[in-house]
């Protein structure tokens, strides 16, 4: 929540204030900060940003008469309430964030700790701020709040008595992570890994790297990077680290980590690893489905090992998380019908360690089918990665591959020509078509995955399922 007063507002987001009624410079603002309108109530600001489908200028009267004290805008709007006007909201939006943590850091104990990676950003930092929650007040995003909008939001959200703020850096393009870290200069810099996630808006995957680069490149001096030690493009970023007096924490499956996980089982309720830590050696029981989680739960407990917290405490608190996320590896359905809904994105390692997982999982006699929709912002690689997963699936062994919407048919032409018998791959132009066929096909026993990119819309086709198999 932020308390300052509206001059001092003016100021950070180098606006023009505007004032109404009894509201002068020195009139105090103390509320929350959103771009939704719905969200607001008395006290709070309103940031009117244009949109896709709509603008936030329309609904400007509606937070003023919802009890709203501040509009920023664009544009002078007719509605009973004082505004400040800014040649860009989203700067001004993040400009605002960056003042707030900047004075909330100077007047308490705030440590900062900024995430990235092509996939698993949002389960490592639900997984941090699980551990985190415990050590004193902890903000972090909610869902996926991770672009120029989401991150300051989330931001914005800090007080004199937040502790940690767990940041998510996504970005679709060179330069955002850089500007979104640069906003707050994390103590704590985490990156997952390089893959092909966006590669399409990056120009390929060495541009990515130089992209997820961007986050160590923001770390403050004598900060610490943590960095996957089994990603070799990850592993540059050491250099990067040390030249800018940056430590570096490892960790990964491999001796080199210094948070490694040895023995990894994967169940149908989750995974079990022992993690190694110096010279700690503890069992781990994750309830997250996938052994990809692995790694993110051991990147956050790498983190919080750095901001003090022991790995016992760090282990037990990770042992209490059930999913990593709405749509992500969430599991509906039954133990007749078991429904593990992954469609909020995907990208072609997301994907494949969803479908290794289903794979995993599934006991003898129990039937593995794959509902698989397109991964999105591939750009050149989308054609072979496509391919690529297809060839995957049948070589798993998968009984059953739905493959749904015209983006993905390239996945499913390559699961036929791969596979060995005939329907083991079926295509539909819907998700209903799609929804109406597994109705009648899926049987007793069946382990069932849904993924694909959030623009494929596959997410409320396994929410249709879980519930139908419920």
């Amino acid at each position: 929540m932020i308390r300052m007063t509206l001059a001092e507002l003016a100021d950070a987001v180098s606006g023009r204030l505007e004032t109404f009624g009894d509201d002068s410079a020195a009139t105090t603002v103390a509320g929350t900060v959103d771009t939704d309108s719905r969200l607001l109530g008395p006290g709070d600001i309103f940031v009117a940003k244009p949109g896709e489908t709509t603008d936030g200028h329309l609904f400007v009267d509606a937070v003023a008469q919802a009890g709203a004290a501040l509009a920023i805008v664009e544009r002078t709007v007719e509605a009973p309430i004082t505004q400040i006007v800014v040649a860009d909201v989203v700067e001004a939006l993040a400009a605002l964030a960056q003042t707030v943590v900047a004075r909330v850091r100077a007047g308490g104990e705030l440590t900062v700790a900024g995430i990235t990676g092509s996939n698993g950003k949002t389960t490592t930092k639900n997984l941090l701020a699980r551990i985190l929650q415990d050590e004193g007040e902890t903000v972090a995003p909610r869902a996926s709040y991770n672009n120029e909008v989401g991150a300051p939001l989330t931001m914005l959200r800090v007080t004199d008595d937040t502790r940690y703020l767990v940041s998510e850096f996504g970005a679709a393009g060179p330069g955002q992570i850089a500007r979104l870290a640069g906003l707050v200069t994390p103590d704590i810099g985490i990156v997952l890994m390089v893959g092909l996630a966006h590669a399409g808006g990056f120009g390929g995957v060495e541009a990515t790297l130089r992209a997820k680069t961007e986050l160590v490149e923001a770390i403050r001096p004598g900060g610490v990077a943590v960095l996957n030690a089994d990603d070799p493009r990850v592993v540059t970023m050491a250099a990067v680290a040390a030249a800018r007096g940056v430590s570096v924490r490892w960790f990964g499956r491999g001796a080199t980590a210094d948070v490694r996980a040895e023995d990894v089982e994967v169940t149908a309720s989750g995974a079990t690893c022992v993690v190694v830590a110096g010279d700690e050696r503890m069992p781990l029981r994750l309830r997250v489905l996938g052994e990809h989680h692995v790694m993110n739960a051991l990147a956050a407990l790498t983190a919080a090992q750095a901001m003090g917290v022991p790995l016992a405490d760090g282990i037990a608190r990770l042992e209490t998380v059930e999913i990593a996320e709405r749509w992500r590896m969430q599991p509906l359905g039954s133990d007749r019908v078991r429904i593990i809904n992954d469609a909020y994105n995907a990208s072609p390692d997301s994907m494949a360690a969803a479908l290794r997982t289903l794979a995993q999982i599934a006991e003898p006699g129990q039937r593995k089918v794959a509902v698989l929709g397109a991964m999105s912002e591939l750009g050149d690689y989308a054609g072979d990665e496509h391919d690529r997963i297809g060839l995957q699936a049948v070589r798993l062994r998968i009984e059953r591959i739905v493959v749904v919407g015209r983006d993905a048919r390239r996945l499913y032409l390559a699961a036929i020509g791969e596979g060995s018998w005939d329907g083991e791959a079926v295509f539909f132009e819907t998700a209903d078509e799609a929804y109406d066929y597994l109705l009648g096909e899926l049987r007793d026993g069946d382990r069932v995955l849904v993924k694909s990119s959030n623009s494929a819309g596959l997410r409320h086709l396994g929410d249709r399922l879980g519930e139908s198999f419920s």
